[in-house]
């Protein structure tokens, strides 16, 4: 068995945000978490968290390389937890070492946006939000790593506790299909509701239309990051676990002296040559002298929606949609990056 174990700056004990830039690096054996997998690590590959969201194709390629190198029988990415940046690089590097014919696991809280980033490729073990959980997620890594480096059948997520791939296997039963089909019917008639292809669980029914525009008092919303010059209520540019509000009293449009964006996700220089492109205020002022709507909010909201992890965001809009909902607004103008 030949382990790869990928890690960032801090398991690797290099140091904090202080060292979130460090670039892709290379030790022998293992390393932090790594000693604690009860598996001989031969090497251990990293990056900075902050190097790898900034230079994810540089940094890519030299781990990539790495791996090609030593072409182990199996890689172990993390744990990462609820960290975003940690887990999303977590996820890449699993994705592309598998889509090489690398078996590869990794783990952290499924929330996190390296399960997306993952893509279903390689086996993601879900995981608490902190580190509190180290010590029952790193028997689960290894237990599940040792099958994919000796090449043994693994299980289905429910049997060997990792996420759903949503891959699907032909696999032989017993059973005629007919059988089957009716044992299945029964247990839904009876409640028990299975599938081997779990949909989403978190769909949203739209609301209706909105009666009469007109007089209706809509708000403005954006995840793009956009604040007053100079960002003094220290809105994070990305992983942001909070929102602000900004009086829209007497403005009609949003100037370049007066606003600008934060967000850390996409090019910001023409979103700051006219910040109307991230919150369309000098059109919603239009729609309302002409009484095509009836007023905008007082208030516009804003967030950095960028390596946010899923249930941070959830959190956000609930608060939000209730502080909304409390000062009568009827609608919302949602905009992106």
């Amino acid at each position: 068995m030949t382990v790869v174990h990928y890690i960032n700056q801090f398991f690797a004990g290099m140091g904090g945000e202080e060292k979130a830039d460090t670039p892709p690096f290379r030790l022998d054996g293992a390393t932090g978490p790594g000693r604690g997998l009860g598996l001989e690590v031969a090497t251990t590959i990293g990056c900075g968290d902050d190097y790898f969201a900034e230079h994810e194709d540089e940094a890519l390629s030299a781990l990539l390389a790495w791996l090609e190198e030593a072409r182990p029988s199996v890689l172990v990415c993390g744990p990462a937890f609820g960290s975003g940046r940690y887990g999303y690089a977590c996820g890449v590097v699993a994705r592309e070492a598998a889509h090489r014919g690398i078996p590869a696991v990794t783990a952290m809280h499924q929330d996190n946006p390296g399960v997306l980033a993952a893509d279903g490729a390689p086996y993601v073990i879900p995981t608490g939000t902190s580190v509190t959980s180290m010590r029952e997620t790193l028997p689960k890594m290894a237990e599940l790593a040792g099958k994919l480096s000796r090449a043994e059948a693994v299980g289905g997520p429910d049997e060997e506790g990792y996420l759903p791939r949503h891959v699907r296997r032909n696999t032989i039963r017993d059973e005629p299909g007919a059988s089957r089909a009716i044992d299945l019917l029964l247990r839904k008639l009876a409640g028990d509701v299975r599938t081997e292809a779990k949909p989403p669980g978190d769909f949203v029914a739209p609301p209706p239309p909105i009666a009469d525009p007109a007089a209706a008092t809509i708000a403005l919303v954006t995840e793009a990051g956009c604040v007053p010059q100079g960002n003094p209520d220290h809105l994070p540019s990305r992983r942001s676990f909070t929102w602000l509000r900004y009086s829209l009293d007497g403005v009609t449009s949003l100037s370049a002296d007066r606003y600008e964006t934060v967000h850390g996700g996409f090019d910001t220089a023409a979103a700051n040559q006219d910040p109307n492109r991230l919150v369309p205020l000098d059109a919603a002022r239009e729609l309302e002298r002409d009484g095509r709507i009836g007023r905008l909010h007082d208030f516009f909201y804003t967030t950095s929606g960028v390596n946010t992890p899923v249930a941070v965001a959830a959190k956000m809009g609930q608060e939000i949609a209730e502080e909304l909902v409390s000062s009568g607004v009827q609608a919302v103008i949602l905009t992106g990056t």
